[in-house]
């Protein structure tokens, strides 16, 4: 299995940016002219990108080695439905009422925010909009929506006012969605502000939470999401790879496995 490099150039991630805003492909004379630059540089930073994985090349262009990481988050919460039903069912249950909790943008995450309806007397930090119209006005909770730049794919909000935000609360967990999950670089995101917001979170709230279906192990993305030991638990919808079972014992993650025919 190939491994992220993490020393992602400033190149690098304007090109993968571009990638994702045009839906995951674009031919190489695009990117050049989007980025203004040549269409040899862009070959170059293209050869250097799938050498760790993270794209594929093809004759006169380009596309995203993950291209779910990168789509808009309203189709991917129609994919594997029943497997982040399961997962945000099993999450839920790991949140006791009248808890502060921080939910970010992804699809699981999404789910997990239905799946908390019920609850009670939660205060809810989020960055997304998802999340925030799931819990708003229902059995005493209390619902904070981060301001910020607020991006279309995703539904929600970023920047240094969305970070400063989060911190001034006291997050006793807090949720998150990763694109892919490495043995060697941990926990994965495509995005670079999600990444920023993601570290800054993880290194406030008390406990970190991912949610995660089988899909996005061994996926690759450009950002690492925060150090793997800074991650608390980790719930999934079906047992793990040996490898990856092992880096949860490494990285002292606990492990919740929410099968079918659970609740």
């Amino acid at each position: 299995m190939k491994t992220t490099d993490t020393h992602t150039t400033h190149r690098e991630v304007e090109l993968l940016e571009t990638l994702r805003g045009w839906g995951g492909s674009a031919r190489t004379a695009a990117l050049a002219e989007a980025l203004g630059v040549s269409e040899e540089t862009v070959r170059r930073t293209v050869k250097a990108l799938a050498k760790g994985g993270r794209v594929h090349r093809v004759h006169g262009g380009v596309y995203l080695a993950n291209s779910d990481a990168g789509a808009p988050v309203r189709s991917r919460l129609e994919k594997y439905a029943a497997e982040k039903t399961r997962i945000a069912a099993a999450a839920a249950g790991l949140i006791p009422n009248g808890a502060c909790i921080f939910l970010d943008v992804g699809s699981t995450t999404a789910f997990v925010a239905e799946a908390l309806r019920d609850h009670r007397d939660l205060t809810v930090v989020t960055n997304g909009l998802y999340a925030a119209q799931s819990l708003v006005r229902r059995n005493g909770n209390t619902v904070w929506l981060a301001g910020g730049e607020l991006r279309e794919a995703e539904l929600g909000t970023f920047g240094t006012s969305a970070m400063a935000f989060v911190e001034r609360f006291n997050i006793d967990m807090a949720v998150l969605s990763v694109d892919g999950i490495d043995p060697d670089s941990g926990f994965l995101i495509a995005g670079a502000a999600e990444a920023e917001l993601a570290r800054a979170v993880t290194k406030h709230a008390r406990r970190n939470l991912v949610v995660v279906g089988q899909t996005k192990f061994g996926q690759t993305a450009p950002m690492v999401a925060c150090a793997p030991t800074a991650i608390d638990l980790l719930v999934t919808d079906a047992p793990l790879q040996p490898v990856f079972e092992k880096r949860m014992l490494d990285w002292d993650i606990e492990l919740v496995v929410a099968r079918k025919g659970r609740t």
